[in-house]
């Protein structure tokens, strides 16, 4: 009762001409930043963090959260259109969204992804409430050694679940990410290391450079390389776009589902909305009536992928406000944004901030009702901001690039370090490296540093209690189990026993 109480106040004072504004502009300019193939939901929120360097810290924040939600959500759009996820998030809508489309079943196919994403997000939302103040209760339990692990696991199971890429790049791209994030004076005493003779290079690699590098120009040179999308055939004319009540209480468990894996996958640190859509997505199919539709333009395949996705938004948002170890990429730069702003996430937050895990709901409810909003009644402007030809398009994206990182310190420095994150970033996709878990290892590197140095500093450099606390040891079988999982005869062994049940049940 009092969660709901603390909830209502906190979403009251949001409820202001300003508040109301702040939500529409930010989360439609994340539909569009989402629906435009090469602008992804982490490059929205990062260049708009260095945008809200002078707004008051909850305006600030609220405008972050809007664009996330929104930028998730407008993927779906390309998706459907294009056949060409606009993030990473919405690959697997595409399975089944642009099959609908090329069906001349566009507008509908959109409505429906509406429907799934925003009560995606409510679940999850209803998860973050209910899961947020206990997890960091628990967080107190935490020590040097269980954040060492902790942060451990979020670089390793980033780089396992990576859906199509190998493991092994996913692993390497992750300890890219931690000698990256080794540069720089170190957390304990100060030392500085591996600066190459850069005296700018003191302080570290910036988190916001890089990743507008990474996210950002790379996928700028990614997009210029690719063949040019054209929009489906009809788009012209969309159909309905309204979900029929009688679909969404068909897939109401899909529904349900869906939401509760995105928000349990959001929370596993690292791990991504894109993750989240394909586990909802194989759910559906294996329980689903309809599993010779799926890929062929299945409407209840295309709701769990797009409720998966959006779920994720608030289940990563779990460990980034209560541990300070981001669920998800854009949730890493939201980390970044409230230092910025005064807030310090972490298990300290339920008492130096006790309200605003309640703020935060509040602000992901008016961005959720802002994305059906205009999800629903904008659908042909969404089909015309497509048209926009990328030579006209990719410049902006590409000053505003280099404006970010440059407007949060005023140093040319940091627009060097994009340039070459950005080059970095386009030769290893290239070669189909993931990002995700090189940006974790950057992240969660100064968090697995200082956590080693100072836990062998408490046991004079005995490394059992890494192994022996309660906690720590659960880590540690968790992590052994996520990387034997991935080894190539495991998996085809676990693949073998699939279908050997498979054959007995049929027999």
């Amino acid at each position: 009762m009092e969660a709901l109480q603390q909830f209502g106040l906190a979403l009251l004072a949001l409820l202001t001409p300003v508040g109301l504004f702040h939500v529409a502009w930010a989360t439609l300019l994340g539909i569009f930043v989402g629906s435009l193939p090469g602008l992804t939901a982490t490059m929205g929120v990062a260049l708009l963090t260095t945008l809200t360097y002078t707004m008051e810290r909850d305006a600030a924040i609220l405008v972050l959260i809007c664009m996330y939600v929104g930028a998730i959500y407008g993927g779906s759009r390309s998706a459907i259109l294009l056949n060409i996820p606009g993030t990473p998030a919405s690959a697997a809508t595409s399975l089944d969204g642009y099959p609908l489309a090329q069906r001349g079943e566009a507008g509908y196919a959109m409505g429906l992804a509406t429907a799934g994403s925003a009560l995606g997000t409510l679940v999850g939302i209803l998860l973050l409430v209910l899961l947020a103040p206990p997890l960091a209760a628990i967080a107190f339990d935490f020590g040097s050694f269980e954040f060492f692990w902790l942060a451990v696991f979020g670089i390793v199971i980033s780089g396992q679940l990576t859906g199509g890429v190998s493991p092994l790049k996913g692993y390497i791209a992750g300890l890219l990410g931690l000698m990256v994030a080794m540069i720089g004076s170190e957390g304990l005493h100060a030392h500085v290391r591996f600066n190459l003779g850069f005296d700018q290079l003191n302080g570290g690699i910036g988190l916001i450079p890089a990743m507008v590098g990474a996210f950002g120009f790379a996928e700028v040179l990614t997009v210029m390389h690719r063949r040019r999308a054209e929009l489906v055939k009809g788009e012209g004319r969309p159909d309905r776009v309204l979900p029929k009540l009688v679909d969404l209480v068909r897939y109401k468990f899909t529904i349900l589902r869906s939401g509760v894996i995105g928000t349990l996958i959001g929370i596993i640190p690292g791990v991504g909305e894109d993750i989240g859509a394909w586990a909802s997505y194989a759910a559906a199919r294996r329980t689903s009536r309809e599993k010779n539709e799926f890929g062929q333009g299945s409407k209840e395949g295309l709701t769990a992928a797009e409720t998966g996705n959006s779920a994720v938004v608030p289940g990563a948002l779990i460990p980034a406000l209560t541990l300070a170890v981001p669920g998800s990429a854009p949730a890493a730069v939201l980390i970044a944004a409230l230092f910025l702003h005064g807030i310090r996430p972490g298990p300290m937050i339920m008492i130096e901030q006790p309200t605003f895990i309640y703020s935060v709901a509040a602000m992901l409810v008016l961005a959720t009702l802002a994305i059906a909003v205009f999800g629903l009644s904008l659908t042909r402007l969404f089909i015309q901001v497509l048209r926009i030809p990328r030579e006209l398009l990719m410049p902006v994206v590409f000053t505003l690039c280099v404006i970010g990182p440059y407007a949060l310190t005023q140093r040319v420095f940091d627009i060097w370090v994009m340039v070459v994150f950005g080059l970095i970033g386009f030769v290893l996709r290239q070669m189909n490296y993931p990002m995700a878990p090189l940006v974790l290892g950057i992240i969660l590197g100064a968090l697995v540093d200082k956590s080693l140095r100072r836990g062998l500093t408490l046991t004079d450099g005995d490394l059992t209690p890494f192994f022996t606390r309660p906690i720590s040891a659960v880590f540690v079988v968790i992590i052994v189990l996520s990387i034997v999982a991935g080894l190539k005869p495991v998996r085809r062994a676990i693949s073998r026993l699939g279908w050997f049940r498979q054959e007995r049940k049929d027999a």
